[in-house]
């Protein structure tokens, strides 16, 4: 098979190494790739939302696949453009359809499919400009810390976390008054639920599905969760307090239904369903729904796949996954972020990469590389991911890190607690 992988990150790397080991592939594009998955297959100097250059790119190169990372072009319709489309409608996409994405691209939307099929999730309530004061008095029915967050796509910074009622009633009336431009016309207010929280993937070809390893991730840039949000830290991978139990609550409780849910309401769905899910006193309840891989989860989810992941994909074209085997490793799987000094803030581009080369015993997942007069240079405020196996947690985080002492950047920077709350 030839495949195209959408995208340009450490999840997209990801893809490509996982599937570098497929029986099944031939070529393998990435669109746009960068320094890592230039290793891997042949990176093409395409955006994931050009849809039209895309098709041609297909055509041209008999790509039989497309695997799409980022949940932007989901949200725009990539997969309803190429299954609409009477010359690309036999190329498969891994991801769902524009309606299936509105799980992620609308809040209403999402928190409105959970009401509907009883998926235990924080009660909520809509709020436009129009109903402004409606907002408020909800608000003054909830506890402290008061949380709002933006209907739409808002790369990362729609969502607040207010602990005064006044602030939040400002900052609710800013929101609907352009904050976050069109992403904010609509807020959805939801109460705060105090727990630890875990990220489990699922892929699903609309009928039946898979569950992968759970994953936990770090958004803060800080040690112990403090600072700014960033788009992740790390990861780790299994989460031990999501023990067989808990794990089957959330099959019957969220899984089943969502995915019933999704059939239900003729909704086409084939790709991953990403649960952010929250442990309250050992009921999992949904935070939100992601239509796609979260990164840096991926780093570490994937390495404990050990099923040819492109088989998996066919099955879920096909609409056959329930014939098929997951195998996954027993081991488990951490990943530690490498970022560019000033991150999540101004940061600087451009500087070079040594020591890469030298790691051993550990994967080096490129997030925001590039490849200049033959030099790895950073590209992103994410630049580099190392995932490592082990035996226990500890473990795979002591590898992680032996390996990043091998890496340097002028000016980079990691967390040295990922894992800090799951250890025993």
């Amino acid at each position: 098979m030839n495949v195209l992988i959408l995208g340009s990150g450490g999840r997209e790397h990801a893809f490509a190494w996982r599937m570098r080991s497929s029986k099944f592939l031939n070529n393998l594009f990435i669109a746009p790739g960068n320094a890592g998955t230039a290793l891997l297959g042949v990176n093409v100097p395409i955006s994931p939302t050009d849809f039209q250059a895309l098709k041609l790119f297909c055509l041209e190169n008999d790509v039989d696949m497309i695997v799409v990372g980022p949940e932007i072009p989901l949200v725009k319709g990539i997969y309803d453009f190429f299954r609409d489309d009477e010359d690309a409608c036999h190329i498969a996409v891994i991801g769902p359809s524009q309606r299936g994405a509105q799980l992620e691209g609308s809040k209403d939307f999402a928190k409105e499919f959970m009401s509907r099929h009883n998926i235990p999730t924080a009660q909520y309530k809509t709020i436009k400009l129009g109903n402004i004061e409606e907002g408020n008095r909800f608000l003054e029915s909830l506890q402290p810390p008061y949380v709002l967050k933006a209907d739409g796509l808002a790369a990362g910074k729609g969502v607040l976390i207010l602990n005064d009622i006044n602030e939040a009633k400002r900052l609710l009336w800013e929101m609907l008054n352009g904050m976050f431009g069109e992403s904010s016309n609509k807020v959805v207010i939801e109460e705060f639920l105090q727990g630890i929280e875990c990220s489990v993937f699922v892929l699903t070809d609309g009928k039946s599905y898979k569950i992968l390893p759970v994953a936990k991730d770090y958004k803060r840039i800080g040690e112990s969760d403090t600072g700014l949000n960033t788009g992740g830290m790390g990861a780790v991978s299994p989460v031990l307090f999501a023990d067989e139990a808990f794990m089957q609550k959330v099959e019957q409780e969220i899984v089943v239904p969502t995915v019933k849910g999704i059939e239900k309401e003729n909704i086409d769905y084939k790709g991953f369903i990403f649960l952010g899910l929250i442990n309250v006193g050992g009921e999992p309840k949904v935070i939100e729904y992601n239509v796609r891989m979260g990164d840096p989860e991926t780093e570490a989810v994937l390495p404990l796949i050990k099923s040819d992941i492109l088989d998996l994909f066919v099955s879920v074209f096909t609409e056959t996954l329930d014939t098929k085997p997951l195998e996954t490793d027993n081991r488990f799987a951490a990943t530690v972020m490498m970022v560019s000094g000033g991150y999540p803030g101004d940061y600087e581009k451009g500087k070079p990469i040594s020591g890469i080369n030298e790691v051993k015993d550990s994967i080096v997942f490129h997030a925001g590389t590039k490849l200049e007069n033959n030099s790895v240079v950073t590209a992103g405020g994410r630049v580099l991911a190392v995932t490592s196996y082990g035996k226990t947690m500890d473990e795979a985080l002591e590898n992680s890190y032996k390996n990043i002492g091998k890496i340097s950047f002028e000016n980079s920077y990691y967390r040295t607690d990922i894992g800090f709350d799951l250890k025993q």
